[in-house]
């Protein structure tokens, strides 16, 4: 697959996202609309219940504040994704949701553990070592552009707040990690030159035959043709324009 075949734009890239986020809402509606309390569906650590929080806690928030901060993040990150990774986005999207929520399982502490920000943190994790390690000038901006609107969160990868699940948030990271460590193919490449591909002669290039072994450009290239070793001489044309 070309690399300009992968930055293709369609209803999916925002779609997906919002019809994500409408869920998460939607969920956060029916609990204040009929006074249920999804808390327990979250992950509680080393519990066999607790199983359960890994697919139900990022659809599960605490309050209006705490669904507020993770659904701008979500829906830029998951537009990104869909944009920028399209063959890989789902992949990225459910594993880590399973592989993040499962990490926070077994690290975090004897509490209900919710919401989207571990998710998130798989997503700002991916997005900027895959854009790094992939070398596509892209993909780097991306990187470059997600350390500049989201770079601050590593600070809640540690337990510097009451109240928040650093272990998720620590889960997340270490899950964009893995991700973009194993998710290799289906990636934007950067483009390679001629002279950057592994069967590259600088002798048989004809750009490099108008220069001498001391860099002096040759007007008039020698070549020789034939068993007779006839030779040809082609002349370089300069053009000028004048200035008025």
């Amino acid at each position: 697959m070309k690399s300009n075949e992968h930055f293709k734009f369609s209803t999916g890239v925002i779609a997906y996202p919002i019809f994500f986020v409408l869920i998460i809402w939607l969920v956060f509606w029916f609990e204040v609309r009929f006074g249920f309390r999804f808390n327990k569906y979250g992950i509680y650590p080393k519990t066999a219940l607790g199983l359960r929080g890994v697919l139900f806690s990022p659809f599960i928030h605490g309050d209006i504040k705490h669904i507020y901060h993770n659904t701008i993040p979500l829906f830029v990150l998951s537009t990104a994704l869909f944009y920028f990774y399209r063959p890989i986005a789902w992949k990225v999207l459910f594993y880590g949701i399973l592989i993040s929520g499962f990490l926070t399982w077994c690290i975090g502490r004897p509490s209900y553990h919710i919401g989207a920000s571990g998710l998130i943190y798989v997503l700002v994790s991916f997005t900027f070592f895959k854009g790094v390690f992939a070398k596509h000038y892209r993909l780097i901006a991306l990187s470059l552009m997600v350390v500049f609107l989201y770079g601050s969160m590593i600070w809640y990868t540690m337990p510097v707040e009451e109240g928040v699940s650093w272990e998720g948030h620590l889960a997340g990271l270490i899950t964009g990690l893995l991700f973009a460590l194993f998710f290799r193919k289906s990636i934007a490449k950067p483009k390679k030159y001629v002279w950057e591909q592994p069967n590259y002669n600088e002798d048989d290039d004809p750009f490099l035959k108008h220069f001498d072994e001391n860099g002096n450009f040759i007007e008039h290239l020698e070549v020789e043709e034939g068993p007779e070793e006839t030779k040809e001489q082609t002349t370089v044309n300069y053009i000028y324009k004048s200035e008025k």
